[in-house]
């Protein structure tokens, strides 16, 4: 397989391309303060079954940041995660559409970490050509009912109030408000951490219950935010995304 990178437009993009002739192109985001390098290892998987992989630097991260990742943590997570990651989210997704674009993909699939697997949800709303979508501890309601700290579950974290720059993000793009969209019947895999407290698995199952049986919910026991990528829950991902 090679390993290629470069740009689509102002994206910085990182690629896998397999042996043999690829089916389809597979998009796979990082999470939150992370970088398109963080999920090669996860890319070469994808790769080795077939597909195209691809990732890319979400907005204001990588070599589009603007700031150390623990700033831009202090930045979101202190009392103003409406106003900053709802941006990011949404021109994340946008720039998603972009990605897939200069790729020609048909059929894609897409998935990925916490707010990557934010990010490739509300993808398959808006992208027609997103079939399968499979997800690690991520959520499809970006308002996050319940969402404590990450570093101390004890503590409810402010959110704050959104500017009207974030509402338009959240307005056009949150899954949870928009749920016609999953109408055609997106296969979406959501793997959530039965302990995870940051993110929890509440969310994803009442997104399933109100699209239906295209939507599954794996809750694992034990497992919080920060130790869910265990070895078996990324073999689910790539099992479903593999389907055809």
């Amino acid at each position: 397989m090679a390993e290629r990178t470069g740009w689509v437009d102002h994206i910085p993009v990182i690629w896998v391309e397999p042996d043999a002739e690829p089916a389809t192109v597979a998009l796979w985001l990082p999470p939150f303060s992370t970088t398109k390098e963080w999920v090669l290892p996860f890319l070469k998987e994808l790769a080795g079954a077939g597909f195209i992989a691809v990732s890319f630097d979400p907005w204001q991260h990588g070599e589009r940041g603007v700031e150390p990742p623990e700033e831009m943590r202090a930045r979101v997570f202190g009392g103003g995660f409406r106003r900053h990651m709802w941006p990011i989210l949404g021109q994340t997704t946008l720039d998603a559409l972009r990605v897939l674009d200069h790729f020609q993909a048909e059929n894609a699939v897409a998935g990925g970490v916490s707010m990557g697997g934010d990010v490739a949800v509300a993808l398959a709303g808006i992208d027609p050509s997103v079939g399968r979508v499979a997800t690690i501890v991520s959520t499809p309601d970006w308002t996050r009912p319940g969402m404590r700290d990450l570093m101390d579950s004890s503590k409810d974290l402010p959110q704050g109030e959104a500017d009207a720059y974030a509402a338009w993000f959240y307005d056009q793009l949150d899954p949870m408000t928009h749920l016609g969209r999953y109408e055609r019947g997106q296969a979406i895999l959501f793997e959530c951490g039965g302990e995870d407290r940051h993110v929890p698995a509440e969310n994803a199952l009442r997104f399933a219950e109100a699209v239906g049986d295209s939507v599954r919910v794996n809750v694992r026991p034990g497992l919080g935010h920060m130790d869910a990528m265990t070895p078996d829950v990324l073999k689910s991902c790539l099992g479903w995304l593999s389907r055809r």
